[in-house]
């Protein structure tokens, strides 16, 4: 008798493979879909110019007591710095908590890949942010461009990098829908203190959405396990 066809014998999963670890079942498909994301992000960029000035001066109508101090503290809590020191924490976390390096690499490498070519596409499309002169609670003027957000990106790719860490666990649905709160507090606030017009915002979570999945494929995927540390451990 002779031995069935290999297709018959699906290679084991490695046991540990779970969570933010595991294998993407289509990696071409999420990377064609974040370059095409990026190209096209890049090139509406440089067409959007003032088309929101007339939202974001309404906004930014909102940036009074309670609301306007409590959208300018979330602004300076996930600035690049301050983003950098909560993802290194959380890193640092997860390793403790977990026991394995991987998963925490594998979190804020996402993260880094996601985040990080941002804010080289500010720097081609050079969108200026919403003119002071005219906003009636103007915000410090900002040095660089402010297209695409990068706090919009950043807690946008941190709450997907969560959410897949949990994937396998109680917390999943917990941490998606505090996510989304996360995101969607983040969005208004950098609308409200009017550093970003609300197309700067929206367009960055559509950013995060579409090259997430590519980031992890490429950092998780295909380099973490040519790094002889960070190879998966076979059960």
């Amino acid at each position: 008798m002779t031995d069935d066809p290999p297709l018959l014998h699906p290679r084991p999963r490695e046991p540990d493979a779970d969570g933010i670890l595991e294998r993407s079942p289509y990696p071409l498909v999420s990377i064609a879909i974040a370059v095409i994301a990026v190209v096209v992000i890049t090139i509406v960029g440089f067409t959007l110019g003032t088309v929101d000035l007339g939202l974001s001066i309404a906004v930014n109508a909102l940036h009074t007591g309670a609301i306007g101090a409590f959208s300018t503290a979330v602004y300076h809590v996930i600035s690049p710095a301050p983003a950098i020191g909560i993802t290194v924490v959380m890193v640092a976390g997860i390793w403790w908590r977990t026991r394995d390096l991987r998963p925490a690499l594998a979190f804020g490498g996402t993260i880094a890949i996601t985040w990080v070519p941002s804010a080289i596409v500010k720097e081609i499309v050079h969108r200026a942010r919403p003119d002071v002169a005219v906003l009636p609670h103007p915000f410090p003027v900002q040095p660089d461009a402010g297209y695409p957000s990068g706090h919009t990106v950043y807690i946008t790719v941190f709450v997907i990098a969560l959410v897949w860490l949990l994937r396998e666990t109680r917390w999943r649905r917990l941490a998606l829908w505090l996510g989304i709160v996360a995101i969607v507090v983040v969005f208004l606030a950098v609308s409200i203190d009017a550093v970003h017009y609300p197309t700067d915002a929206a367009v960055s979570i559509l950013w995060a959405l579409a090259v997430a999945p590519g980031a992890r494929v490429v950092w998780v995927d295909w380099l973490m396990p040519r790094i002889l540390p960070l190879r998966p451990r076979r059960g």
